[in-house]
């Protein structure tokens, strides 16, 4: 107990290990916000199918050698939610469909420039580094902390700023049409929120994990709590939870940071399932 409490002490002497724990705990943080949204909205994969154009995006950036990626993968994975989302309510393409041809077509085109224009003799480890995240988190300088950060602060704000609308939006937009409020303007904001909430958390888990994020603390949450605002609570709480318990382990043991953290959530979740029962029956 000794030797680990002495070898936590030392890595936590290294900035790059703040750093780490500060950009995934507000990820996970703004990744929650707007997943019990998502899945009440039956629109919870929509963070694979961005991650997917993220990953295209990256793969863009590859190529022009730009030294920071964001420049193109945020305006372009923002651009595509705007896209999909307009897609999604043509009658004659479905939401699911939408995002599955977005989501297939910008990873083939992804990994199909990757092998045209590598930008090293290693495709493999970039295409795997890039879908399942890697240690990058432990690699973080001071610009790209500042860079979270100050996207944090604007998703957060979004979210506090437009809380009542997108509570209308979650659970009866048809009302609110009628009502004569733009439903399609907060189901934007809903939609550039989540894609700068993939362009995040891209470092951390990897485009394929980044929907575990998303919805592993809400349906936790969902377990156990029955309103909005609880419940948005609770996901936001055990979603800072595993990102920190998963840095901590993946730290600490050399495990994947991304699949340390997305394992926690699932434990977590299994958990909360556990809970409900006991919960339900003494309800009865």
């Amino acid at each position: 107990m000794a030797d680990l409490a002495a070898k936590l002490q030392l890595y936590f002497s290294y900035p790059f290990v703040w750093y780490a724990l500060i950009v995934g705990l507000l990820i996970a943080l703004c990744s929650s916000l707007l997943g019990v949204t998502l899945v009440l909205k039956r629109f919870s994969y929509i963070g694979d199918g961005l991650s997917h154009v993220a990953f295209g995006a990256m793969a863009v950036a590859g190529i022009t050698g730009l030294t920071n990626n964001n420049y193109v993968v945020i305006p372009i994975t923002v651009i595509s939610a705007i896209l999909l989302l307009r897609t999604g309510q043509n009658a004659k393409i479905n939401g699911d469909a939408a995002i599955a041809m977005i989501s297939v077509g910008a990873l083939a085109v992804g990994y199909l420039l990757m092998n045209l224009f590598p930008s090293s003799a290693n495709i493999s480890g970039d295409v795997c580094t890039t879908l399942f995240g890697s240690t990058s988190i432990l690699t973080l300088k001071r610009e790209d902390v500042i860079l979270c950060i100050v996207m944090s602060v604007i998703v957060i704000s979004a979210f506090l700023l437009f809380y009542h609308k997108i509570f209308a939006v979650t659970f009866d937009e048809s009302f609110m049409k009628a009502a004569g409020v733009k439903a399609g303007v907060y189901n934007l904001v809903i939609a550039v929120i989540t894609a700068l909430i993939i362009v995040l958390a891209m470092n951390l888990v990897g485009s394929l994990l980044i929907s575990a994020l998303i919805i592993f603390p809400a349906l936790s949450a969902m377990r156990v709590f029955k309103s909005f605002r609880s419940v948005v609570i609770c996901s936001a709480a055990v979603s800072v939870f595993c990102a920190g318990a998963g840095i901590f382990v993946s730290v600490m043991f050399g495990t994947p940071v991304g699949s340390t953290i997305v394992v926690t959530d699932i434990a977590v979740f299994f958990i909360f399932c556990i809970i409900s029962l006991f919960t339900r029956r003494k309800a009865l």
